[in-house]
């Protein structure tokens, strides 16, 4: 019975074909030397049969072809990491701000809350999440809570609070009066300060580390070559420092409201 073969595309094999096949298989007798190579180019349809062939001595191999990255793909993988760095970066300076924001001064600002977190109906929530804070004027707050039944609950978060603030609730709302600080409290903050600013820094060179790390990674797979790594790491190094300014103008005008009387 004839064998039948499902169509398939072309397959194109390296084959080894010992000068004795080869006299076989061609009726005008040529010389090869044991060393002969040929390339055949199966047609569609054809399988090459395996078993009677490696039993006269055939060897074959199939040639492999591995797809190397485009450029297109590579400049989209050195994006994202750019992209990632300057995301992570913007939210390493937000948050540098939102610390300093909460570090009082001696003048009322609703930021000063925005770490306190209230336990409502068993859930720890944000303050200024249930509740409208405002200053009606620079030496105190006002809290006036959605729910007037998480009066007590804020009262509590901001008395366990490290804010040194007494809440005076009147069952409507709490007010709370900014205590003027001494000069050792300012001194105190001023420490705080620093060590929150220096800890951003930490972060923006933990993120310019990661980045140079996936760089070096995309050298190894022979995306990039060893000049197109220093060039961007050279990039990168400018926008860290651009971010370590950014850190520190922040930090100057932070320690500047804490000392000034």
């Amino acid at each position: 019975m004839a064998t039948t073969f499902s169509p398939t595309s072309c397959v194109r094999y390296i084959v080894h074909i010992p000068p004795k096949a080869l006299l076989s298989l061609h009726s005008n007798k040529r010389s090869f030397t044991s060393s002969s190579y040929a390339t055949l180019k199966l047609p569609c349809g054809f399988a090459l049969p395996r078993t009677p062939l490696v039993s006269k001595g055939f060897s074959h191999r199939r040639t492999l072809r591995v797809r190397a990255a485009t450029i297109e793909e590579i400049e989209a993988e050195k994006a994202a990491i750019e992209k990632d760095v300057k995301n992570r970066m913007e939210r390493t300076i937000d948050n540098v701000r939102t610390n300093f924001s909460s570090i009082r001064t001696g003048r009322a600002n609703p930021a000063m809350l925005d770490k306190i977190e209230v336990e409502y109906y068993g859930t720890p929530v944000s303050l200024k999440s249930i509740a409208q804070i405002s200053t009606p004027d620079a030496s105190s707050l006002l809290v006036q809570p959605y729910d007037k039944s998480s009066l007590k609950a804020i009262e509590k978060a901001i008395v366990s609070s490290d804010l040194g603030m007494t809440p005076n609730n009147d069952g409507e709302l709490i007010r709370l009066s900014i205590p003027q600080l001494t000069s050792e409290r300012r001194k105190e903050l001023s420490k705080i300060v620093a060590k929150q600013a220096e800890e951003g820094k930490v972060a923006l060179r933990n993120i310019r580390r990661d980045a140079l790390k996936a760089y070096d990674k995309l050298e190894k797979e022979k995306k990039l070559s060893e000049d197109n790594v220093k060039d961007l790491s050279s990039d990168l190094q400018k926008l860290t420092d651009e971010y370590m300014k950014k850190v520190e103008t922040i930090f100057k005008q932070k320690e500047k409201e804490l000392l000034t009387v």
